[in-house]
């Protein structure tokens, strides 16, 4: 497949060039607001040694490999008990991927990957964001210089519809001109109950350029392999359940941004104990395998959604915390071998705990400890049920 993309200007979604970086490094060293997140992160940073240190990066990939990968390491120290990954034997070789991967934590699913992708020596991927998060100036700057792209929101059907044709074309782009690998979730916003499914609706955007007349080969182009993400512990599951609950006394209840803010604050800066990703197998034998069965277009990127789903759900590491949820909401000891009385006790009083940083003025306990539960349930319950 040889599609020419460039008739489209990425200018408003893509990130920077290298040419670029100067200019935007100046904004990032000069910015009060930024000097204030890097305070309250870390309040003994020698700023002025910072923003020289800025100011020794000369190219995104500079920017990538030591200031982002330091700080990202360093959230890593504060908040994991272990990162790590597997599966780097699965990945081809001789093609850039498009990785797809469930959803848990806002910043720091694509950060965690990057700084593990460069360990193994497979290089740093660009990352599709939502334009939701660039809530100041300098976080545009800051994401932009981090290799990132824009996933613009909240448009108009028509508007939407052109966005989404753009967005596709920048994807097949970076893959197959810029030979780049791609992060992208798999559903537009947080599986807030972890019940991972990937959205059509992401298929269908990918598919929106390139060959329109063969969807399937078009898909495969982009060479998607599925990443299971497993975290111990979501720090930002009582805000989860209490938006569960917002949601369920109020229908027309929409986040706020300072609610992103702080959701986004929460997953940086709590602990999440043991954090895993696993490279799982790429998909494009399995898609070629529907090639013979001549499948309507919705059907056929359902049955494509459907693999990946099954692949990230064979995928997961489980902690004592998922059994002992598991059984909890369940009413089991189905899996009692999994745990001991001790790992029990810990997660019930973690449970407690979590319930306690809820306020709300009409709150329910009861619903918000089965919303939490089933966070750290659902991924097992997937896997159990796609055996």
């Amino acid at each position: 497949m040889n599609t020419d993309y460039s008739k489209y200007n990425f200018d408003d979604i893509r990130p920077y060039n290298d040419d670029e970086v100067k200019d935007a490094i100046e904004r990032l060293a000069t910015s009060e607001r930024l000097q204030h997140a890097m305070r309250y992160i870390q309040p003994d940073i020698d700023w002025d040694g910072f923003a020289a240190a800025l100011r020794e990066c000369k190219t995104v990939k500079q920017f990538k490999t030591t200031m982002s990968y330091n700080a990202v390491m360093m959230v890593a120290k504060n908040t994991t008990f272990s990162l790590t990954i597997s599966g780097r034997s699965r990945l081809p070789e001789d093609a850039p991927c498009t990785f797809i991967s469930n959803h848990r934590d806002i910043i720091l699913d694509a950060a965690f990957l990057n700084v593990l992708l460069n360990d193994i020596g497979f290089g740093m991927t660009q990352i599709a964001i939502g334009d939701n998060l660039l809530i100041q100036p300098w976080i545009d700057t800051l994401i932009r210089l981090n290799n990132c792209f824009i996933v613009k929101r909240d448009l108009s059907v028509r508007e939407l519809l052109k966005s989404s044709v753009k967005l596709s074309a920048y994807i097949h782009h970076v893959i197959q001109d810029l030979h780049e690998p791609v992060w992208i979730a798999q559903r537009e916003g947080r599986a807030k109950d972890s019940n991972d499914q990937t959205q059509t609706s992401v298929l269908k955007m990918l598919n929106l350029s390139g060959d329109h007349d063969h969807p399937l080969q078009n898909l495969m182009s982009l060479n998607i392999v599925p990443i299971a993400i497993s975290y111990e512990y979501d720090p930002c599951d009582y805000l989860k359940a209490k938006e569960f609950q917002q949601k369920r006394d109020d229908p027309d209840f929409v986040k706020s941004q300072r609610d992103d803010l702080l959701n986004m604050e929460t997953g940086l800066l709590k602990y999440h104990g043991r954090v895993h990703f696993t490279l799982c197998s790429p998909i494009n034998d399995r898609l070629a395998e529907l090639e013979s069965r001549e499948l309507d277009k919705n059907t056929l990127i359902a049955e494509i959604a459907n693999i990946i789903d099954k692949e990230i759900y064979k995928h997961y590491r489980f902690y004592a915390c998922n059994y002992v949820a598991y059984d909890m909401l369940n009413r089991s000891l189905d899996f009692r071998s999994h745990y001991d009385l001790r790992d029990k006790a810990q997660f019930e009083a973690y449970l407690q705990k979590q319930i306690n940083k809820i306020d709300l003025e009409h709150k329910d306990e009861t619903f918000l400890r089965e919303k939490i539960l089933e966070m750290y349930s659902n991924p097992l319950k997937n896997h159990i049920l796609n055996k």
